[in-house]
Formats: C-alpha cells, structure tokens, sequence
C-alpha cells in the first residue's frame, strides 16, 4: 500500500499495561515507537484494575528471603495449567516476568511492592506456596502526569480526590470491625486522604497507579499516544504485516510500522456478539469489568489474516452484582468473609465460596442446567455480616439504599423463609442449606466444600472468628440475598502466540512482524488462575518480550534496583 500518512518502527495499538510496557521497551531500545488508543482515555483494563502481577522468584521475594524459584513456578504451574498451554510458552513467562520486573523498576517510574501474605489460588498444590508471588505497582501521585493526568482512565466508581489503597490496605480494611490492625489501616488511610485533599496530592493506587507510573515513564521517553484512534486494520504484503489502517478525524490513516505491529488492545468483553459465538449462554457483556473499550477489534483483524486462536471459551471470571446505578460488581473478598453462602435456584450451596473467583463461575456454569438453574446464583447472608464486612462499596454498618430494595438487588427477609419466598427460592431446602452449614461453622470444618481449608481462602478471612475464619452461622435476623452472575475482569481467548510473543498463523507458522500480548493474545495460563496478578503479569511479560525480540534483544540494560 502506498502513501503512508504516517511511518514508524513499532506501532502499538493499546493502552493498558501490557501496551505501555512493550512500547517503553522498545523506545528505549532505540527503536521509534507510536502508540494508538481507540477510546478518550488510555489505561486500559489496567487501569481498572487492582494492578496486581504475578510474577513467581521476583527480586522482592528474594530481597525478603522467601524462598522460590524457577523450577518450583515451573512445578506449580504443570500442577494447575497443565499442557493447555505449550511449555516454552510457560518457560517463556517463567524466565522473563522476573526480569521485567527489575528492567522497568531500574529503568523507569515504576515501581513495586508485595502483595505481603496473598496466597497463590492453589496454594497446597506442588510448587504452590501460602506467601504468594504477588506484586503491585505502588502509590503515585497523580498530579505529576500535568494535563495527562486527565486522560486516564476514571476508575468505575467514582471515589473521592485523594482516596487511595493498596489492595493489602484493602485486605486490613475489611476487618475494619474485628482488628486493631484493620482500625489502625483504616485510620492511616484516612489520615493520608485528609493530607492529599489538603496538599492537592492526586494519590494514585492499585491499577491506576501502575499505569500512571507507565504513562510517565513513556512521557519522559517522548512516546506518543494518539487518543481517540481505533484501529481497524492490518495491512499485509507478501505475508508480512507492514503497517494497519486506523481511523484518525474520522477518516482512514494509515500507519508504516517497518519493524513490527504489537497488539494489546484488551479482549472481547463487550463484544456481545463475539461472546454468544464462542462462549457458553448465559453471557452478557453488561457483566463484564473490563474496559468498555474492548470489543475484540484486535482479535478479529489477526482472524481476518489468518491467525490462530485459542481459548475464546473462556475469561478471567468472578462472581458479580449488578447494582441499580452503578457499574457491575466484581466480588473478590466479601466472599470469603464468615456469615454468608452462595445457594442454586434450588436453595443449595454448589461450591465453595472462598475459593478462586474463576472457580466459583466455573461451577456455577458446570452445574447450571434448566432443571436447577446456578445462574444466577444467590448470595445469602445475616444481619451480623452486613453489620461487620464490607459487601461490595457497602461498609459494615452502612445503611443499605432505599434504591438497593425497590430495584430488586437486594433482597430482605425477617426469616429464612420469608426471604426464600422474596427470591424465589424453595424455602424447606433453603433452611435446610443453612442449617447444616451452621453446624459446619461450629464445627469449624465445611465437610461439603472444605471452605477455609485453603491458606488462600483464608487470606480474607476474618481472623478473629475460630475456629475456621472463613465460617460462622447464618443465623441473626433479618437475613439478605443478592443475585450473582458470572461476571469477568476480561475475556482470555485470543490470538495464538509463540515464546517471542508472535502471533501464530493457523498451521503455527509465526505471522512475520505481527506480535501480541495481554488479552489480545490466547492466555498463557490456559483455563486456570493461578494467582492474584496472572493477567496484568502476562500481559507486561509478553509485552516486554514482544519488544526485545523485535530490537534483536539489544533493549536498555536492567540498572540499580530500588
């Protein structure tokens, strides 16, 4: 195709972490880098996110003495993802996550901290571990960015100037009413926001501060993001992709990319389409947390040329609300806390509560059916739990909405039984449900689900209950349900890639100068999740690796660490 209106080395469509780490790379590997965003914001699903990676023998593990290792991530990963994914892809992200970590903490504004005590979600298994291998990007001031600071993407719910924590402060947070360390968090946080609000400072956490981190860095090496310019799509010439078409002003602009094109530009969340084609009913893309900006635009124009895809099935699920004015609701922790139980259409527990977010949406699709429909299901809890725990933005002893009622997202009983009538539920098994689960409480020991067993249940447990942390009885009137649906942080199928971060054609051949990485790409962590961080860490790994292969691994070397 001829008259490009624009040319440069490396072009990246996408604006989340993955993005902006291939595209800092690159940069500072010499290479002239432009970036294309489709939305007003860039940020991505990043942004929205609690910005955690899971990065196994990362330098601040090893900094704290705990101990792992490559072999050991090696032996956890084959004992939860298995052979779904190609071993050098593994490998691939095993050898390369830590070494990212330190390039951009040495070489950019970026930096980390541990997720102190988030377990891995399959902690027991061999090569799993109770210390976790999480990883955020640490607070930052927004006010730094200057004008750009607005054009990052605003989280979901609205919060006010000057709020912000890590999810570790959020974790001590929750216990608000049970511990002195959850009092002690919450009036240092509190403190802090009182200061921002008086200082100016724009404190930024979670997501939002590891993609404000980024958006720096990139702003000092003078990488530009075009705002407002989707992309469309790729241009081919003898089988190598040389350039995209996208849309600048309105019209067509075509792009030169004479070293190579990285997509990350997030999955099909809100692709309703999309999701109806690949993935299993019920699904609704009004469900999803992801950016609204990820329709699958990436996705389809790697299919359009012949890609290989993988893993369309399937997203990175959790348990949601959706509450009446408000986005939808991601529940991570809530869960765990003592007092409350998922139920089927029958009035049965299914599952356990505490476990993995994506293992509660797959037993929730496993198990649904027309005859007792898991979908949705029904969180039920006590006036004690509303009364100590937080349950999504509600903080213990908040008055629930008015709104909340009269739209039908919450639910209210005086009784076990007025409150099964209320949700449609049969009221005899529903006490029944209840009833055995308060023995388990008692007891300690869930003998149908083995709830609180794992150390990662527990890590939003409350520590005060015993002798299990994550049961107690659901028995103080008046009792709650709200409905739950299968709801994701993203989808996790994509275009097939190799351990350069290439994208596969369909007889696994690599497509020449095309690469992808974050949910763009077919996850490297195949069906399964395995730990807080295994989508915004893959997504920078591959996005690092994307760009090192492309400068022939002559990228700036890792300096002094923090």
């Amino acid at each position: 195709m001829a008259n490009w209106d624009h040319t440069t080395d490396v072009l990246v469509v996408g604006s989340g972490g993955g993005a902006m780490t291939a595209a800092l790379t690159a940069k500072q590997a010499g290479l002239d880098v432009l970036m294309i965003e489709k939305t007003e914001y860039y940020g991505g699903s990043t942004a929205l996110s609690g910005g955690g990676l899971w990065i196994p023998n990362n330098y601040l593990l090893q900094r704290d003495g705990l101990d792992d290792s490559l072999e050991k991530a090696r032996t956890y990963l084959k004992n939860t993802v298995g052979d779904r994914t190609p071993q050098a892809l593994q490998d691939a992200y095993l050898e390369n996550a830590p070494e990212m970590v330190k390039y951009l903490s040495s070489n950019s504004h970026v930096r980390f901290h541990r997720s102190v005590g988030y377990a891995d979600y399959y902690p027991e298994r061999p090569g799993g571990t109770a210390d976790g291998r999480a990883i955020e990007g640490s607070p930052f001031d927004g006010s730094k960015l200057g004008a750009d600071f607005k054009q990052l993407r605003p989280m979901s719910i609205k919060i006010p100037a000057g709020l912000a924590f890590t999810a570790s402060e959020y974790n001590k947070i929750g216990m608000i009413t049970s511990t002195w360390a959850g009092k002690w968090v919450a009036l240092k946080v509190g403190v802090r926001t009182f200061f921002n609000m008086l200082t100016g400072v724009k404190l930024l956490a979670l997501g939002q501060a590891l993609v404000a981190r980024l958006r720096l860095s990139l702003k000092d090496e003078g990488v530009p993001i075009w705002l407002n310019t989707p992309f469309k799509e790729l241009v081919v010439e003898d089988g190598a992709v040389v350039g995209v078409v996208a849309e600048k002003d309105g019209k067509p602009f075509r792009i030169r990319a004479s070293k190579g094109v990285i997509l990350a530009a997030g999955g099909f969340d809100h692709n309703q389409q999309m999701r109806e084609e690949f993935q299993q009913a019920p699904v609704n893309h009004e469900w999803s947390s992801g950016s609204p900006g990820n329709t699958g635009d990436a996705i389809q124009a790697g299919m359009k040329i012949g890609a290989k895809i993988d893993l369309m099935d399937d997203a990175w699920w959790g348990p949601s609300t959706v509450p009446p004015n408000m986005p939808v609701m991601f529940h991570v922790g809530d869960r765990s806390y003592p007092g409350g139980i998922m139920v089927n259409a029958a009035g049965k527990r299914f599952t356990n509560e505490a476990a993995s977010y994506v293992e509660v949406v797959h037993a929730m699709y496993e198990k649904n059916s027309a005859e007792v429909p898991h979908i949705p299901a029904t969180f039920i809890m006590d006036s004690r739990f509303r009364r100590k725990y937080i349950f999504g933005t509600l903080f213990p002893m908040q008055p629930i909405p008015k709104i909340y009622f009269e739209s039908g997202y919450f639910k209210r009983g005086d009784t076990l039984e007025e409150l099964a009538q209320n949700c449609g539920l049969d009221p005899k098994n529903l006490a029944e449900t209840v009833a055995r689960f308060n023995q388990f409480a008692r007891n300690g020991r869930d003998e149908d689900f083995h709830r609180g067993d794992s150390a990662y249940d527990r890590y939003y447990g409350d520590p005060t209950v015993k002798p299990n942390p994550c049961l107690a009885p659901i028995e103080k009137p008046p009792f709650y349900a709200v409905q739950m649906v299968p709801g994701d942080l993203g989808t996790k199928g994509g275009l097939a890639i190799d351990e350069y971060a290439r994208v596969l054609s369909a007889d696994g051949s690599p497509i020449p100068n095309l690469y992808a990485a974050g949910n763009t790409s077919a996850s490297v962590m195949g069906n399964t999740y395995p730990g807080a961080g295994s989508t915004i860490g893959p997504a920078m790994t591959f996005g690092y690796i994307a760009a090192k292969h492309i400068a022939g691994g002559k990228i700036r070397p890792i300096g002094r660490l923090p």
